[in-house]
């Protein structure tokens, strides 16, 4: 497979996980598939793979100690932007499935800071914490549905 091609498969391997938390946040397909770790796995190994054909002696000593001139120079190769790329593709997802978790957790409205962690990741982390505030500084509710929902998760028998 192609540098080219992994990239294309990275790019659409993520979309399902992020359509099901959007489009179907509370089906039951949705939870379950949620709660595995495999999709990181998959993609980080991805990742390990372009890291590994993307470093050169010449590329860890400047990312070492990285300047901005270094990591553009870095990243004009096209391995390097595969790597970084896919690198934003894992974190931005994991971001947006805590996100998800929490909207889970405590019924906070998720879709938008969702939506925004898929195109720009900080954005909709940022996002989900100010909505996240808001709903507990001016919605009491949502911390009382926290905590309620909290304390009736049932515990665990570890068998």
């Amino acid at each position: 497979m192609t540098i080219s091609q992994l990239f294309n498969v990275a790019n659409l391997f993520v979309l399902p996980f992020w359509a099901l938390m959007i489009l179907l946040p509370n089906w039951k397909v949705t939870r379950r598939i949620m709660e595995s770790y495999l999709p990181f796995v998959l993609l980080a190994g991805a990742y390990l793979y372009l890291f590994i054909n993307s470093i050169t002696p010449e590329n860890a000593q400047a990312l070492s100690n990285p300047k901005l001139a270094d990591i553009a120079r870095f990243f004009a190769d096209e391995t390097a932007a595969a790597t970084g790329w896919i690198h934003f593709l894992v974190m931005d997802l994991f971001v947006g499935r805590w996100i998800y978790w929490e909207g889970q957790k405590t019924g906070i409205w998720t879709i938008h800071s969702l939506v925004l962690s898929l195109f720009a990741g900080p954005l909709g982390l940022l996002c989900h914490i100010l909505t996240d505030w808001i709903a507990k500084t001016f919605l009491p509710k949502f911390q009382q549905n926290e905590t309620t929902m909290v304390a009736e998760k049932p515990a665990s028998s570890g068998t």
